[in-house]
């Protein structure tokens, strides 16, 4: 089974960005793919309305999520939805969070994640300051879902930082791990692609790094190098910068063999009851 990234340069506009997702998107299901990943923020980008555009597409008043659904059945494609402002469900009044959606090829919601790590940090670029809590709200869940290229764990772009996320998504027993992300291109040229192929390597899944890669306004340049790596590390396709379809396999039994000659997931010490408890305390 094939699956695609896409890599973007989205706008302001919605309606620009949609149209310019869906062309990406019918590349890559012409192609083979039968799941897609698209980039955080792939329908807006640099806009400070998050909390509109969220109520309006809870209350079924936008564009986003039907433009979502029809493509899903149009085009017989799996589609991880890189992040969309939304509240929580059944709280249409709550603060919005960065929500990744994955539907499936009926148009139904299949799962909702909910970015736990938000950016709120300082960087060496012409924006310098990011707080995306000013905006959204943290997410509570790990998530875990099953798609027809396997077993799909659900991140967003800053949880690449937390290490614990993706032992606690192998251990829900995800075989591949969506990490749909707009880094900054600083922090991107300094950690991207070190950090993308180690959560692959710890947690022997296929990554899949969608990626805005480009000049927006706020100003904001964001790094690209949308990516595909296998369960050993390997990069498997790349893209620097730009507009992109990026596609690979699934090799099962490859995965499931390196999961057996390097079984970490059993050999892991960290989390269990005994280890790690101090046999001494000094005074």
């Amino acid at each position: 089974m094939s699956f695609a990234v896409i890599q973007m340069v989205s706008q302001p506009d919605v309606a620009t960005n949609l149209a310019q997702a869906r062309k990406l998107l019918e590349q890559a299901a012409e192609r083979g793919a039968r799941l897609a990943v698209l980039p955080e923020n792939f329908a807006a980008m640099g806009r400070r309305d998050a909390a509109a555009i969220g109520r309006a597409e809870a209350n079924g008043e936008g564009p986003i999520l039907p433009w979502l659904k029809q493509d899903t059945r149009d085009l017989t494609l799996w589609i991880v939805a890189g992040t969309i402002a939304l509240p929580p469900d059944n709280e249409p009044d709550a603060k919005v969070r960065a929500c990744s959606l994955l539907v499936d090829d009926q148009g139904q919601i299949a799962a909702r994640y909910d970015k736990l790590h938000l950016f709120d940090v300082d960087v060496a670029d012409a924006r310098g300051r990011y707080r995306e809590s000013d905006d959204y709200a943290h997410g509570q869940q790990v998530v875990v879902a099953d798609t027809p290229v396997g077993r799909l764990g659900l991140s967003v772009c800053y949880d690449l930082r937390f290490p614990e996320l993706y032992t606690a998504l192998r251990e829900a027993g995800a075989e591949l791990i969506t990490a749909p992300s707009a880094f900054t291109a600083v922090t991107g040229a300094a950690h991207w692609d070190i950090l993308i192929r180690a959560r692959a390597i710890e947690t022997q899944c296929y990554m899949l790094a969608a990626a805005q890669g480009g000049i927006h306004p706020g100003p904001r340049e964001t790094y690209g190098h949308a990516a595909i790596i296998d369960p050993w590390g390997r990069v498997l396709t790349q893209q620097d910068s730009g507009e992109a379809v990026l596609l690979a396999d699934r090799d099962s039994n490859e995965q499931a063999s390196i999961r057996a000659r390097m079984p970490v997931s059993s050999h892991r010490r960290f989390f269990s009851q005994d280890a790690m408890r101090p046999a001494h305390i000094a005074e």
